[in-house]
This record gives structure tokens, C-alpha cells and sequence, in this order.
């Protein structure tokens, strides 16, 4: 098991807490006050979840949503075959997805493990400011925590924010590489595993091509063809598939 920097992730755990008690932490920072969003698709996913049967849970925003697009070939070949649902939806924020857990999604099924990356649209406020990388891995440690209370015998592999914007130098690298290294002390070695695999998205000068990122956001099917060679050896491990 790995060493944990307990003087950074007791703070987090504590307001993971609170906001299963609605403390008033929870209003102070919008990362971890569970918010509606896209209710149609939400309702969708109910609506697949109830009907059982899912074995894998892939969480997250348009990163991971886009595995039905850019990435469905690759998702066909590697996750299809486990019994794996996909949950993301483009736009969401820590906020939306504790609000789509505790509304029904992790309902009617009992995964062996969860896939979640999820924070990079916190940092581009919509109709709200901007959240920290603090606040921010406060609301993924919530969303973990809101898993493991539901599922305690699965296992979370925890992604790394991929890194944002194809220059080196963009305003966004330095934030998720914060909210990467908080979010890392999650891993216990037992039942939440993190993995950043940003680096392998990256040209050796630290750029990200068109070839792998067309937006310097999205994936392109390259770009999901890396994810799934970085994540799937430890993926079917978790899952206990090899």
C-alpha cells in the first residue's frame, strides 16, 4: 500500500463528509454542492441502469462521453466486452455528477469498478465563478466518496485530468496539474487507484498534436486509442479479468 499524505487528504475526506450531511461547507463551494444537469440524459441512465448488468462504470464530462464518438471503435473493442456503461456527459462538473449518483445512477446494478475523470470544465465557470484546484478535488474526493459509500467492495480507477490547451505555456496546465497532485493522495493502494497518464498525450516538448487532441481538449481516435493502451492492463486487473 502506498504512503498517503494524510495532512492533505484528511481535508478533503472531511468535506466529502459534509456534503453527505449537507454541511454548510457544501454552499461555499460550488465543486461539492450537487447540482441537476441534462436531466433528458440523466434520465436515460436511470433508465440503463435498472436494468442491471453493469459491470464497469465509466464517469465523467465530454472526455469520457466522447468514447461514443471519436472513441467508439476502441471503446467496442476494449470496454464493450466487460459489461462496461458509459455515464459521461460533455459539459458536466463534479457538481452534475454528484448530483446524477445520488439521483438514480448508481441504482439497480453492482459494478466491480468505476473509471472516473472528471474537473476541467470547473475551471471555465458557466453561470458560476470558476472553482480552485482545491475546491475541485474536494469535489472529486465527494464523488469517490459517494461511490465507495454505495459500492464498498468496488474498486475506483481514478484518472488524472488530461492536460488542456496544445501549448505548454496555456493558463489551464498549471491548475490540473494542482488538481492532479490533490487528487493522487485518493489512491489507498486497496480500492481507489489514480493514474495520470497526461504525460503520454504530450509531444516531448510538452505540446499536444492535432493527431491526438484536434482541440487541445477533446481526444481524437488516436487520442482514445493511447487512453485505452495506458489504462487497460491496470483496468482488467481492478476488475479482476486477466
Amino acid at each position: 500500500m502506498r504512503s498517503v499524505h494524510f495532512s492533505r487528504i484528511v481535508p478533503l475526506l472531511g468535506v466529502a463528509l459534509a456534503v453527505m450531511v449537507a454541511s454548510p461547507i457544501s454552499a461555499q463551494n460550488t465543486a461539492v454542492t450537487p447540482a441537476p444537469f441534462q436531466q433528458d440524459r440523466h434520465e436515460d441512465f436511470v433508465a440503463e441502469a435498472q436494468q442491471g448488468g453493469i459491470e464497469c462504470l465509466l464517469m465523467g464530462d465530454s472526455i469520457t462521453d466522447w468514447w461514443r464518438r471519436a472513441g467508439l471503435l476502441v471503446y467496442v473493442e476494449h470496454f464493450e466486452p466487460l459489461s462496461c456503461a458509459n455515464f459521461g456527459i460533455a459539459g458536466d462538473r463534479t457538481q452534475g455528477v454528484l448530483w446524477r449518483m445520488q439521483n438514480g445512477e448508481l441504482d439497480g446494478y453492482s459494478p466491480k469498478l468505476m473509471m472516473l475523470m472528471i474537473g476541467t470544465n470547473n475551471l471555465s465557470g458557466r453561470t458560476t465563478a470558476p472553482n480552485t484546484p482545491d475546491e475541485i478535488a474536494m469535489g472529486v474526493t465527494a464523488i469517490v466518496t459517494t461511490f465507495r459509500r454505495t459500492f464498498p467492495d468496488a474498486k475506483v480507477l481514478l484518472l488524472g485530468v488530461f492536460p488542456r490547451g496544445a501549448d505548454p505555456t496555456n493558463p489551464y496546465r498549471e491548475p490540473i496539474r494542482q488538481i492532479n497532485e490533490l487528487i493522487d493522495d485518493l489512491d489507498d493502494g486497496e480500492y481507489v487507484h489514480f493514474m495520470d497518464i497526461g504525460d503520454r498525450l504530450l509531444e516531448p516538448d510538452g505540446s499536444i498534436s492535432v493527431e491526438v487532441m484536434a482541440d487541445g481538449l477533446h481526444p481524437t481516435t488516436r487520442g482514445y486509442e493511447i487512453w485505452a493502451e495506458a489504462v487497460m492492463p491496470t483496468f482488467r486487473k481492478l476488475m479482476g479479468a486477466n
